[in-house]
């Protein structure tokens, strides 16, 4: 022990001589920590947000949108966004299709709305059914639903989004209070719960919801909508329901073998799945930048270990004289080098732990660190200082005391 603690003050004494070179090879390591850290988080906070995202969305969740189509005639695009959807082909799609748990049609729409002199100028009105909230998992928070009896009745009622009610009302309770879309006079029935921004980053917030046949006799005069949720009734029955409703749609609408679609069929999976692959990419680039950082990290302990030995040959032959063993020449060497490793490997720790907090705080994700994530990372650090250290180690025991007697 005492042997040890000899051989650890040595090792200390010799890289405080050293301490510009002793710095740059703690930084290389300290950088191969702390990127492996960082992204590795950083991929996890962005699987539990785009988790949450789905779920925000509607569970087993199948959209179909309406559809890109060619028109023609003087001072009109070749291709246009069309209203390809009706309330009818969300029926269709209930009524024919066994795997359809729930519909829900839906027009949307931008319009300004005001209450007093507060004028919000472009907010997006969605005309809904009265099970929209199940299938898209927006509760209301305050006050009551839209029902089936103010869809059938056309009421001028709507639910608010919690950033819409708070730049209408600020701190004010806003049910039973009046506001204008369109200058159409509304009556706020609730609010619905915070969710924040939506997979494809809309923010739903700052939406409003008004049964959809008030939305389509009072505000669109028209007879279609912009895109139908359908909940499936199992996560395993959402592929072969896509299939399902892309040829029942296909009959409806008329469309010939030859024909693209009029309208689109996206099962959320999908933008899991992109997102997941972009992830990986980032995290493969990043666990190969953390392995280039702790190979040059290695690289400058070998070299500064190197250059100690070299300038130290006095110094190990007169210990090899008066009885120092190899074995203690190589646990000093491996100490200093261990010491380089394990102090950029501890900063690296660290610092990655918290530029992960901090980065997922700015970014709005959930913050996401793994222990085996911060071991690995350690583990790697030391391990790079210790091979680091061997050959110099080896290097540093063919010096034999005659020949430095000699020189």
């Amino acid at each position: 022990m005492r042997r040890t603690l000899l051989n650890l003050r040595i090792a200390l004494r010799s890289l405080g001589s050293f301490k510009l070179r002793t710095s740059l090879a703690v930084l290389g390591v300290f950088f191969g920590t702390f990127s492996l850290i960082v992204v590795s988080n950083l991929a996890d906070s962005l699987a539990l947000k785009t988790e949450q995202e789905i779920n925000n969305l509607g569970n087993n969740l199948v959209v179909v949108l309406s559809g890109q189509v060619r028109r023609y005639g003087p001072n009109v695009p070749l291709i246009s966004r069309a209203m390809t959807l009706t309330p009818g082909d969300a029926e269709a799609i209930l009524e024919s299709l066994p795997a359809a748990a729930q519909v829900s049609p839906s027009g949307i729409k931008a319009f300004p709305v005001r209450r007093g002199s507060t004028v919000l100028k472009s907010v997006t009105v969605n005309g809904v059914t009265a099970n929209f909230s199940d299938v898209r998992n927006l509760p209301v928070a305050d006050g009551r639903p839209i029902t089936d009896e103010d869809d059938r009745l056309l009421r001028k009622v709507v639910l608010i989004g919690s950033g819409t009610a708070e730049k209408l009302f600020g701190g004010e309770n806003p049910i039973g209070k009046s506001i204008l879309i369109r200058r159409v006079p509304c009556e706020v029935i609730g609010v619905m719960v915070e969710k924040g921004a939506d997979i494809a980053g809309s923010d739903q917030d700052n939406h409003i919801f008004i049964p959809l046949n008030t939305f389509l006799r009072n505000f669109t005069n028209q007879e279609n909508v912009n895109i139908i949720y359908v909940q499936a009734i199992s996560t395993e029955a959402i592929g072969p329901l896509r299939g399902e409703i892309e040829a029942l749609l296909r009959i409806r609408h008329g469309i010939r073998k030859d024909q693209k679609d009029d309208f689109g069929v996206v099962d959320l999976k999908e933008f899991t799945a992109l997102k997941s692959r972009a992830m990986d990419l980032i995290t493969v680039l990043g666990r190969i930048a953390a392995a280039a950082s702790f190979l040059i990290g290695a690289l400058g302990i070998l070299s500064i270990m190197i250059l100690i030995v070299n300038e130290r040959r006095v110094e190990i032959g007169i210990r090899r004289a008066v009885g120092s063993r190899k074995r203690d020449i190589v646990l000093q060497f491996l100490m200093e080098s261990s010491f380089i490793s394990v102090s950029g490997g501890a900063i690296g720790m660290a610092a990655g732990f918290l530029m992960s907090l901090a980065i997922a705080r700015i970014l709005g994700y959930p913050a996401s660190v793994s222990a085996s994530g911060l071991l690995t990372a350690f583990a790697a650090s030391v391990a790079s200082g210790v091979l680091a250290g061997i050959y110099p180690s080896l290097k540093a025991t063919t010096i034999h005391p005659v020949d430095i007697i000699r020189s």
